[in-house]
Order: C-alpha cells, then structure tokens, then sequence
C-alpha cells in the first residue's frame, strides 16, 4: 500500500533493537511507531540543545561585537 511518508531503512544495533522491542511491547505500539516517537523526541532535544547554545554564544558577545543581523540568526537557527 503506498504511503505519503518517507521510508527509512536503519540497521539497528543488537542492544538498541532490544531495547526498542520491550518499550514497543510495554507501550503496545509497533516498533516503526515507537522508534519515530523516539526519534522526534530526540530531534527535538537535538533542536533545543543547538538553539541554547546560540542563546549563550549572543549572550556572552562584549561591547566590541557587533551586531547579528536578523538574516544571519535565522540562517544559522535553521
């Protein structure tokens, strides 16, 4: 059946299937399922983490740094 998702294909290390087995069986979820909630939880982390260590990079700027134009802030968040 055709699906408008994109198809990933992973190979899994032993210890990470397994552990994605039992969290799949203990939420009773396929294991495709649990293993994109995973991932957009980790990509969301992933986002978080980037953008605060922009903030800290803006925030420790002195008085001799010049300014960040709004383009260039934006180009480097995405």
């Amino acid at each position: 059946m055709p699906t408008s998702k994109q198809r990933l294909n992973l190979t899994l290390p032993k210890r990470l299937a397994v552990f994605l087995k039992k969290v799949s069986l203990r939420d009773e979820v396929p294991q495709a399922t649990k293993a994109v909630q995973l991932l957009e939880r980790a990509l969301e982390w992933e986002e978080g983490e980037f953008k605060q260590s922009f903030v800290d990079k803006v925030k420790h700027r002195t008085k001799r740094d010049k300014l960040i134009s709004a383009k260039k802030v934006l180009s480097d968040l995405w």
